[in-house]
């Protein structure tokens, strides 16, 4: 899928190609969706958005060659090329924030090659007279039948 900054990149005629392209590929994603081939209906969306981001494009290009603009001094076009600028002069990555959480997630995620880190035995270990008598202190008055139940089930 292309996005806007990317369709704004390319020349007049490439776009046109491109338009061309991307409504032939809306058209057999139409012949497929009524013979009841296609699996990704979501491509129909994502299609037509790039169609419409294409046509926006040359309708801006369209209006600024009748007002006698130049193709660098469109407002889309010179706020894309100050963004820019000014990511590479802060040394910022053109990635997304998806590409940026997926990077984070994979490198978060463990390697198959590498051996899971086994969990750490706790230091104190509870003995169960401890445990039998910490559970008639919290009962407040148990029996001697309660503290044979708390060692049966420790």
């Amino acid at each position: 899928m292309a996005t806007a900054a990317e369709v704004s990149e390319y020349d007049t005629e490439e776009l046109e190609r491109q338009l061309g392209e991307t409504r032939r590929e809306l058209f057999n994603l139409r012949f497929q969706l009524a013979t009841g081939q296609l699996d990704n209906f979501s491509r129909l969306n994502h299609v037509r958005k790039d169609i419409a981001r294409m046509m926006t494009e040359l309708r801006n290009r369209e209006i600024a060659e009748a007002e006698g603009l130049a193709f660098e001094e469109l407002p889309a076009h010179q706020a894309a090329a100050r963004r820019r600028d000014e990511d590479k002069a802060l040394g910022r990555s053109t990635t997304t924030a998806s590409e940026r959480r997926a990077a984070a997630k994979a490198e978060a995620e463990p390697v198959a090659d590498e051996e899971p880190e086994e969990p750490e035995e706790p230091e104190e270990v509870i003995d169960e007279d401890e445990l039998a008598e910490e559970v008639a202190d919290d009962d407040g008055m148990a029996g001697a039948d309660d503290l044979e139940d708390a060692e049966e089930k420790s």
